[in-house]
C-alpha cells in the first residue's frame, strides 16, 4: 500500500513516515499543499494522510484537488472542535483525526480506511509481469520460482515495481531506500540494481538511463 503524508510539522511528518514504513507500508511525505498537488499528478497513491493547516493552500483546497484523483484521504489536524470534524466529514473525508494523536489507533483508522476502499493491507500481493510479491511475508516469486533477496534488494525491488514505467534518479532512489544522500563514487546502487537483475532475470526490462537513473519498464 502507498501512502501519501501531508504535513508541514518536521516532527510529525517524520514520526508518521517512520511508523507507516515500519508496518508495511510505502511512504511518500511532501510538506505543502503545492508540493502534494504536484506529487499526486504524478503518482497513484491508496491513501493520503492529510494536514489541514498547511501553508499557502490549506487542506481543504487540497483535499478538493485529492477528490478529482479518487484518493481516499484521512484528514489530520488539531482543530478539535465537533463543528470543525463534522466539517471534515461532511466534506468527504474517509475519517478526521485530531492531534496528539495515538499511533495504534492512527494504524487502525489507516488499516479500516483502506479495508473500506477494497485496498485492506491483509492482501499484499504485488504483481508485475512475472513477479510476484506477497508484502505481508515478504516472500518474492519470479516465473513461479521463489527467489531470495536481501531487505534491501527487497525494498529496492518494492520501490521499481511500485514505480514503474517511470525514469527514477539515481538521488531519489538512494534517499529513499538507504535514506541518505549518495557518497561520491558510490558504487552500491549499482551492485544491488545488478543483483535484482540477475536474481530475477530481469533483463531488458529494467533499463539503465545512463546519467540519470533507472527505468522499471510497465
Amino acid at each position: 500500500m502507498k501512502i501519501l503524508v501531508v504535513e508541514d510539522n518536521l516532527a510529525i511528518n517524520k514520526l508518521l513516515v517512520r511508523t507507516l514504513e515500519k508496518n508495511g507500508y510505502t511512504v511518500y511525505s511532501v510538506f505543502t499543499g503545492k508540493e502534494a498537488a504536484d506529487i499526486i499528478e504524478q503518482q497513484e497513491f491508496d491513501l493520503a494522510l492529510l494536514d489541514i493547516m498547511l501553508p499557502e493552500i490549506d487542506g481543504y483546497e487540497v483535499f478538493a484537488y485529492m477528490r478529482e484523483y479518487d484518493l481516499p484521504v484521512i484528514f489530520l489536524t488539531a482543530k478539535d472542535q465537533i463543528s470543525d470534524r463534522v466539517s471534515g466529514l461532511r466534506s468527504g473525508a474517509e475519517d478526521y483525526i485530531t492531534k496528539p494523536f495515538d499511533l495504534e489507533e492512527l494504524l487502525a483508522r489507516v488499516e479500516v480506511v483502506l479495508r473500506r476502499n477494497g485496498k485492506s493491507s491483509s492482501n499484499k500481493l504485488l504483481k508485475w509481469k512475472y513477479i510476484e510479491i506477497n508484502e505481508k511475508t515478504r516472500a518474492v516469486t519470479a516465473r513461479n520460482q521463489a527467489v531470495s533477496l536481501t531487505p534491501k534488494e527487497y525494498e529496492l525491488l518494492l520501490y521499481l515495481i511500485r514505480n514503474k514505467a517511470i525514469i527514477l534518479p539515481r538521488e531519489k532512489i538512494y534517499q529513499k531506500i538507504w535514506r541518505r544522500e549518495e557518497e561520491p563514487n558510490s558504487r552500491t546502487l549499482d551492485l544491488h540494481i545488478q543483483r535484482i537483475r540477475n536474481k530475477l532475470q530481469l533483463g531488458q526490462d529494467l533499463r539503465t538511463i545512463y546519467g540519470v537513473g533507472y527505468l522499471l519498464e510497465g
